[in-house]
Order: structure tokens, then sequence, then C-alpha cells
């Protein structure tokens, strides 16, 4: 964990390896998790859903599933309840809400592009071991808990400890051999908590912001840290007392396991977490073998192309063969790429050909394999018809590149700028536009060096054609400050820019 004033850094390893990035900075608006009271904007009875402003400027999006309590399982991180609802007979939403009426929700995925935040009416306060849900009624246990008889001692605890009419409780994968009494403790505290909540809302007017979710490390701390891990670092002194001081109250034994970073260089430079950062962002991702993945992401998926490059196996005489360990292979890495970049939504991975349905199956089976090492939900479906392995994968944020770059002011997000003979084709339409305006008598055309260059070796009569047909003073002017695509027409003994006057 790197923390400063300024951003707080939290870095997963598995097996010597960078495997999950989270990160936080103030100016990012974190709202996830986070609870309002929000104000309805309009009721949309055609999509079955509401707009609520909740004062961040997006207005929030509420489906009438999200109003609606159920009994379903829940996957312990206080996101239960909300699977397949869309599917049952549910009551028109606009006999649930009107315009104006006020109501306290919660952030369950972060406004991404264009999009507002996801909002839910069932509220979920998530401890170390529990997640307290006000509006439920239900008890459930973590799917990550597997034994039928701790599944059963647990679920008999929990509502031994849960008064009557009180809400619901999920027992949380960290506590799995946790005791009563901390059970009893910890519902206590979150119990308290949402009476504070309650309060809070009944004293504001929304929209308003009522309760803010954890930090990043103390969020991570809570979630994630148990006796699986062979160590925490942290760099920062004062992120390091917070943590001791939690872990002291929760469990004293995974005090052993924190540790502040003493060395005079970065923590994350150390383990190479900063060179593992950039190559997420990378758009190829060679492969041990010789392959590579090629992922580009979009506004409605993310496509992953699998390639041999010049793994070509052992021998010619089993193609089959070479493709399926190269598809193998291909499958470990995907799953870790979409874990490391936090890619979230649809994903549609074309593996390499293979002819044999067993090969097909195996290759799909090692997917769900490693992606069952990922927090979030994911699902991958059968073999299309065209050969491609279509998946799903919970989005609750921005992607980490999304989330630390911007758009290129130069190519407009596309990742491409026009060549050198696009740009000078632009330049000879637009001067034959200005001389057909017929308002000027000179012009300097001013370019990137390579353009100028384009012109100079492959068609040095440019200028000279261009002053025949046009009449026009024509003189061209490098510039190292334009960008590559970009060029400047400046009018006259004064050199006013025209550009925009006739460029299309």
């Amino acid at each position: 964990m790197s923390s400063n004033p300024r951003e707080s850094w939290v870095a997963l390893r598995e097996d010597n390896q960078l495997v999950e990035v989270m990160f936080d900075r103030p100016d990012q608006n974190r709202v996830l998790g986070d609870i309002f009271l929000g104000k309805v904007e309009a009721v949309l009875p055609g999509i079955q859903a509401a707009f609520v402003d909740i004062g961040t400027g997006k207005a929030g999006f509420l489906h009438v599933s999200d109003l609606i309590l159920d009994d379903e399982d829940d996957d312990g991180n206080g996101n239960g309840g909300r699977r397949g609802r869309r599917s049952q007979k549910l009551p028109p939403i606009q006999d649930h809400l009107k315009k104006g009426d006020e109501l306290l929700v919660q952030v369950t995925k972060e406004a991404i592009s264009t999009k507002g935040p996801r909002l839910t009416a069932e509220i979920s306060l998530p401890g170390r071991f529990l997640v307290y849900m006000p509006h439920s009624s239900r008890v459930g246990i973590s799917r990550k808990i597997e034994g039928r008889d701790q599944r059963s001692k647990l679920r008999k605890m929990a509502q031994e400890i849960l008064p009557k009419d009180s809400g619901g409780l999920i027992v949380r994968t960290v506590g799995e051999e946790v005791t009563k009494e901390k059970l009893e403790r910890e519902f206590n505290r979150l119990h308290e908590r949402w009476q504070g909540i309650v309060s809070t809302a009944e004293e504001r007017s929304a929209p308003a912001a009522i309760h803010r979710e954890a930090t990043l490390i103390s969020g991570v701390i809570r979630d994630l840290f148990s006796d699986k891990f062979e160590a925490l670092r942290v760099d920062s002194k004062q992120a390091y007392d917070e943590i001791v001081d939690y872990v002291r109250t929760v469990d004293e034994e995974l005090l052993d396991l924190v540790h502040l970073h003493h060395g005079h260089g970065s923590l994350f430079d150390e383990y190479g977490v900063e060179e593992e950062i950039q190559k997420a962002f990378r758009r190829n991702v060679p492969l041990k073998s010789g392959g590579s993945l090629v992922i580009e992401p979009t506004e409605a998926l993310v496509s992953i192309d699998v390639n041999t490059g010049r793994f070509t196996g052992k021998g010619k005489k089993d193609p089959e063969q070479t493709i399926l360990r190269n598809n193998i292979e291909a499958a470990r890495e995907i799953a870790k790429q979409l874990r490391l970049r936090d890619v979230g939504g649809i994903i549609v991975v074309d593996f390499i050909d293979m002819e044999s349905q067993e090969n097909r199956d195996k290759v799909l089976r090692e997917l769900r394999s490693h992606l069952g090492r990922d927090r979030a939900r994911t699902k991958a479906f059968e073999v299309s018809n065209l050969g491609l392995v279509e998946m799903t994968r919970q989005r609750v944020r921005p992607s980490i590149f999304n989330s630390l770059t911007a758009v290129c002011s130069s190519c407009g997000g596309v990742g491409r700028v026009y060549t050198p003979a696009t740009v000078v084709r632009q330049i000879e339409r637009t001067i034959k536009r200005a001389a057909a305006a017929k308002e000027e008598k000179s012009l300097v055309v001013r370019v990137h060096p390579e353009v100028a260059l384009r012109v100079i070796e492959e068609e040095p009569e440019l200028l000279k054609r261009l002053k025949g047909r046009t009449r026009l003073e024509l003189r061209l002017r490098d510039d190292p400050l334009m960008r590559l695509d970009e060029f400047r027409l400046l009018s006259g003994p004064a050199e006013t820019d025209v550009t925009e006057k006739y460029a299309a």
C-alpha cells in the first residue's frame, strides 16, 4: 500500500506477480457505497426506472428491481438480492415513486462515461464479518464458505444475534471462523451506524450526502486482509498507524503481518509495481510462448484477440495441439489481465480456431478456472458459432486505464492520427476553399516538420501548382510544436489565423 495526501494505491500480488491494483484520489469523486438522500427527477414507466438527483452532477439510475426486496443468496460483499430480479414479476415503478419524492439510496456502480451512477434503495452496511441490510429479513452466508455444516453453524449464530424485525445479515467470507461474540459486537456497531444514518437523513433536505463509505485503504483492510496474506506492507506512517489500530480491534493475530516500509527507495519500485501498472496500459500483451493478446477497449465492449505469433510448438505434425497450448496459456493471461485492468462489462475473446470440440471445452474450463480467483462476478459463455467466447465481468467503477488517462487531444480518443499524406490533401482542399472565397491574397501554411518533409520530398511542385490554380501567394513553414495531423493557415502580413474559416 502506498499513500500520501494526494492519492492512495493498493496493489495485490500473488505468486510474485501483480494481479490487482486499486487507487483513489480526492479529485476522482468516488461515491461507490455512499448513501444519499436523493430526490426523484423523473419516473420512466417505459423502462421501469427512475432518475434520482443525489447532488453529484449526474442523476443516478434506479431500476424498479432495486426497490423490491427478495430472499436470494448474496455474494457476501453487500451486493446481494439483485441477481435475477429483472426476470421476476415486479409491480410498476410508478406505483412506488413519483417526481419530487425523497428516498435514501446507495451507489452500487460509479458513473462511467456518459452514464450516471447506479443506485439501490436496498441499503447495505458492510463490516468485517457481516453485511447488515436494514430493509431485509433474511440471513445469508457468503457463497465462498462451502462446508454445509459450517454454513449451517454460521447461519444459526447470525439468527441468534439478530433481534426480531431489525433487518437482515450476510456472514462474509472472512467471518468463517468468527465467534458469536465478535459477530454480535459488529452487528451492534452496524445497527448503531444505521440509526445514525436515519437520524441524519431526517435532518437534511434532498439531495444530500448522508454516509460515506470507508476510504480505499480502510475498505481493503476490512474486506480482504486475513491470515491468508503473507504480509501487508505500507509506506505511510499515518496509514500504518490506522491499520494497526483497526486490526488490533478485530484480529490481533494479524498484527505480525503488517509492516511499515523503511527503505530509502519507493515501496512500489522495490516490488516492481510501477512497471507492472505501466504494462497494464499496453494494447499488446506478449505470452511466454511467443504468442500475444491484443486488447481493444471500446464504448460497448472489450475485444481480445489471441495470436500465435512465433509459437509453432515442438513440431508441425499436430497443429491442433500447438493451438490448444497457445489458447490455454492465453486463457490464463486473459483472466489475469481482466482483473489487473479492472475491465468490466461485455468482453468478447477471439481464440485461435480449434476443430475439436473437446479442445474448445478445455480452453473454456481453463478460462473459467482462472476467473474463479477474481473477486468481481464473471461469467463465460460457451464458444459461439463464430468461434468467439462471450463473457461478462462485474463493473462497478471505471477501469484503471480510464481513470488514469484522458482522451487524446490530437486523435480525439481513437488512438490514431492522420498520416502526413492525408494532411497534405486536407491542406490542398482548404487552400482551394480559401481561393474560392476570394478574400485572401497570401497565406502561410504552418505544419508539423514531418508534413513539411513529405511535401519537399514527395510533392515538391505542390505549392507552385496551387499558386497557379488559386492565384494566392503561398509559403510553407514547419513548426515542431504542431501536432502531426494539425495545420494552420495564416493570412496576410499580420499572419492572422484563418484556419477555422476554411477548414472542413
